[in-house]
């Protein structure tokens, strides 16, 4: 904590002189208005400054400049979300929200939703690549009422671009680690379509034994008929290997290898009639998992898992005097084909309606709402909540919501099996009630937000032991109460005709588990975060040349704690950029997860060419 109070004392101190510079600058900062940004993650069509619910934006302009080579990379930017990763090259990550586990957070791409019946170890593999990315929306707190279960705890939808400068661009980066990364861009627009592809090979030996990971990864995006009623088609894969040291099972399981596969195929549209607005998509989406507990040797011990699963959605929403109102449908099914989980499916349906009621002149607004789940295995579920926002200001809004959330098991959860893992198939469904108040500043130049939550869950599934020597086992641990905080303070700075981008954000969270006798846990008791703070800052040097620094600092519930200092620069000349990117400059030793040590200090330097 002394390092934590010595960091917010100085950046106090320097968010009182950055905002006293900008006083005497009269001029307005050129910028993004996010401001009106329409939120795609919502089935209402919202605009950002009116949702009623925390979330947070990351912009396209915000990703380039930071330099980062994953979406992993600039997620671990946001307080409250927590990325933990194993190993170097986001080879393999979980990801989760204000104190959930990796299968509580829901992923989606487009409004696509990309859960993952086998596990959610998995979710992370579907990210897209950085250069095609136009926005990632992050809506913390739970958003079963919108999208159904997996969103126990939030969820995030990355929003992909539709069209890019129609050129060629190629990309190499070489690091330590022999990292080397290479891609090729595509743009390409006329009257009625456009396309955008993207193609990447990256490769380490690795920053010790057994670290060492080959990815390929390729994404095409079609926008047909843009001048009537434009079709989107998405065609996406990516395929990772790597060795897992330590990765699963006990640290001391040095010699584990994995290779995973990720594809996507969805067709969406969005036309309007009237004023209604129709959003149809129908989608498949694959996942492969083989996994070796040692090396080249699968006698010993291999899985196999496939995954498939395919679906339709059609969402709808109509104003009217008496507000907004939405609706939709979403039918899936998914199959499993495994060695381990045996060849299992599931049929899910989710039902969802909401309306928007405005109240003195639009000052205050209430959208009460309710989602009904069907799961071929758990029989029907319903999650019914309400939000509800005052507009004191036109820059300051209070808002706060309730809501009640639900995750079944997944297929790993249910029936997994090896020699320290046991799975449960009498498992019952998590359940959770939640409740948050914030309140929001938002104007051009600066953002201001502070929430409080709170979230009362049972029967949560947790991978539990009594004893050390005894077997990892999934139960439904008994009943957790978590609470928190969430502040974020964004100002933009014009100094010398540039805009500079300040950040800073804090979470706070707070886990008490009730009534247990559990004494080891894989995920909810003590790898949760505590305390994660965050600065960012972005720094234009001169209409060429962008530097950029983030800070993060971690305390967990169990008492470790770390700093994590990165930069990057870019520096553009015409079609040529010149970059580099180094990790923990403060050569700090650390771990995210199951006690596997992060690579120390370590960059890359990047060249991109485009025709």
């Amino acid at each position: 904590m002394k390092h934590l109070s010595n960091t917010l004392l100085c950046l106090i101190f320097g968010v009182a002189f950055l905002l006293a510079q900008n006083e005497k600058v009269q001029d307005s900062v050129s910028t993004e208005n996010l401001l009106e940004v329409i939120l795609t993650s919502n089935r209402l069509e919202i605009s950002f400054n009116q949702k009623s619910k925390t979330v947070q934006l990351i912009t396209a302009d915000q990703i380039q400049k930071s330099g980062i080579t994953h979406l992993v990379d600039i997620l671990q930017q946001v307080a409250g979300v927590d990325v933990k990763r194993r190993g170097a090259g986001a080879a393999q990550a979980d990801l989760n929200i204000r104190g959930g586990t990796f299968d509580q957070t829901l992923l989606l791409i487009d409004g696509i939703k990309l859960d993952d019946a086998q596990t959610g170890h998995h979710t992370l593999n579907f990210l897209p690549p950085p250069e095609i990315v136009e926005r990632i929306e992050i809506i913390k707190g739970p958003a079963a009422r919108a999208y159904g279960q997996n969103a126990f705890t939030g969820a995030i939808n990355i929003v992909t671009k539709k069209e890019t400068p129609q050129r060629l661009s190629l990309n190499l980066q070489k690091g330590n680690y022999d990292q080397t990364n290479g891609s090729i861009l595509i743009g390409s627009s006329s009257k009625k379509n456009n396309v955008i592809g993207f193609i990447s090979k990256n490769t380490s030996d690795g920053y010790r034994y057994n670290s060492d990971y080959q990815q390929s990864n390729f994404f095409i995006k079609s926008t047909f008929n843009k001048n009537k009623t434009p079709i989107d088609l998405i065609t996406s894969y990516s395929g990772r290997k790597f060795g897992a040291n330590g990765f699963y099972a006990t640290p001391s399981a040095i010699d584990q290898y994995e290779e995973t596969q990720a594809s996507l195929f969805a067709l969406s549209q969005r036309f309007i009639n009237g004023d209604w607005i129709f959003k149809p998509k129908v989608y498949w989406r694959r996942g492969q998992d083989m996994y070796e507990y040692i090396r080249n040797k699968p006698k010993i011990y291999r899985n196999l898992h496939i995954t498939n699963k395919m679906g339709g959605a059609l969402d709808t929403s109509f104003s009217s005097n008496l507000g907004f109102t939405g609706m939709g449908i979403d039918v899936s099914k998914v199959d499993i084909r495994s060695n381990n989980l045996g060849n299992r499916n599931r049929t899910m349906m989710n039902l969802f309606l909401e309306h928007r009621f405005y109240f003195l002149n639009n000052k205050i607004d209430v959208t009460p709402g309710i989602a009904s789940n069907y799961f071929s295995d758990f029989g029907w579920h319903s999650f019914p909540g309400i939000d509800f926002g005052v507009q004191i200001t036109s820059n300051f809004r209070f808002y706060g919501n309730l809501g009640s959330t639900y995750r079944i098991p997944t297929f790993t959860d249910l029936f997994y099996s090896d020699r320290t893992t046991l799975g449960n198939s009498n498992l019952k469904p998590e359940e959770a009630k939640s409740s948050e108040l914030g309140i929001r500043f938002s104007s051009i130049k600066v953002g201001i937000s502070l929430a409080y939550f709170n979230r009362k869950s049972k029967n949560l599934i947790d991978y539990v032991k009594a004893n050390e020597d005894d077997l990892w086992k999934a139960e439904n641990i008994q009943q957790i109460r978590t609470s928190g905080i969430d502040f974020e303070f964004i100002h933009l700075i014009k100094l010398n005709e540039f805009v500079h981008n300040f950040k800073i954000s804090y979470s706070y969270l707070e886990n008490k588990l009730d009534n247990s006798r559990i004494n080891f846990s894989q995920y909810s008791i003590n790898n949760d975060l505590k305390h994660h703070f965050v600065w960012t800052y972005s720094l234009p040097v001169n209409l060429n040349l962008n530097a950029f620094f983030a800070y993060k600092y971690i305390e967990r519930a169990a008492g470790e704690s770390y700093n994590v200092l990165d930069f990057s620069a870019r520096w553009a000349i015409k079609t040529l950029e010149l970059s580099i990117y180094f990790n923990n400059i403060l050569n700090m030793e650390y771990w995210e997860s199951n006690f596997i040590t992060m690579p120390k200090g370590n960059g890359l330097i990047g060249l991109r060419y485009s025709f």
